[in-house]
């Protein structure tokens, strides 16, 4: 029998915007939203240095929500935040609030293991492991102890990704043999295998030629229906086309020019950010006068 996905209310995972100072309060989004991620006051630090703080907004379910900002902003940062990779980096530390589906993401008892599993990670750059198409997308579920027919759990997952119908003939050939786009697909095969409903993306098309980038933004658009998904882009005409949300970020510099922080200016809907933001900051970036 077919595994399928289980939606955020049947999830197991069961653990027992805000404007800076002098700029205007964030305007009020569509108030359908169903938010899956609830972000109050985080703060990032390496080490003691601070890396972003005092961000807040949410991410709903079935929309893509973009991150961009200038280099060194935090995107990145605090994308893994989301799902606790950052617990891999040694001396970071996360304080504030990010809780998903009503629960708080670095509370005590909290599986770091089960937030990866319900909360699915595309790199930057295509990473299959030195294994078969078929053992790069069953890893995850293996791993994990998942049970039901592998065959189908792999045939569905590959399908979800757009992949399918290409590689449903040579699922035992090495996945390094595949083109870039293909590897990023499987990447995303493999993410999804494990059931997630939130996907998390940190430029994923920055390594691919155009035509490959306009498949996994055509695949982005297809799973928003079942997911939730953050990107972070630096490609302002990606952020544009493909999501729904928008949160831009800004760096700040310490007093004395010292450490760079990473804080968000301002959090709304797409094609206001894009047509007409509500900071000046926000405008010059989106328009191109400052990078």
């Amino acid at each position: 029998m077919t595994q399928s996905r289980p939606s955020p209310s049947e999830s197991t995972f069961d653990v027992g915007a805000v404007a800076l100072e002098g700029t205007p309060s964030p305007r009020p989004v569509k108030p359908d939203r169903n938010a899956i991620f609830e972000l109050e006051g985080v703060n990032v630090a390496y080490s003691g240095k601070p890396a972003v703080r005092d961000i807040t907004f949410d991410v709903a379910a079935n929309e893509i929500t973009a991150l961009i900002g200038p280099s060194g902003c935090g995107k990145s940062t605090l994308l893994r935040c989301l799902n606790r990779m950052n617990d891999l980096v040694p001396g970071a530390t996360v304080e504030g609030r990010i809780e998903y589906h009503g629960q708080d993401v670095y509370g005590a008892g909290i599986d770091p293991v089960e937030v990866r599993k319900r909360i699915g990670m595309v790199f930057q750059k295509p990473n299959p492991f030195p294994k078969s198409i078929y053992d790069n997308v069953a890893f995850g579920p293996r791993v994990l102890g998942m049970k039901g027919d592998m065959d189908e759990l792999v045939e569905e997952a590959l399908k979800r990704a757009a992949l399918w119908d290409d590689v449903k003939d040579r699922l035992k050939d090495n996945a390094f043999g595949m083109s870039g786009g293909q590897q990023q697909r499987l990447c995303i095969a493999r993410a999804l295998a494990t059931g997630p409903d939130v996907i998390l993306m940190d430029e994923p098309c920055s390594a691919l030629d155009p035509i490959s980038t306009g498949k996994i933004e055509d695949l982005m658009m297809e799973l928003r229906e079942s997911y939730a998904i953050v990107i972070v882009t630096h490609n302002m005409q990606q952020a544009a086309r493909v999501s729904d949300m928008t949160a831009f970020f800004t760096v700040e510099l310490e007093e004395g020019g010292g450490n760079r922080t990473g804080r968000v200016v301002e959090f709304d809907e797409t094609e206001r950010i894009f047509t007409n933001p509500g900071d000046p900051r926000t405008e010059a970036y989106v328009t191109g006068k400052v990078g």
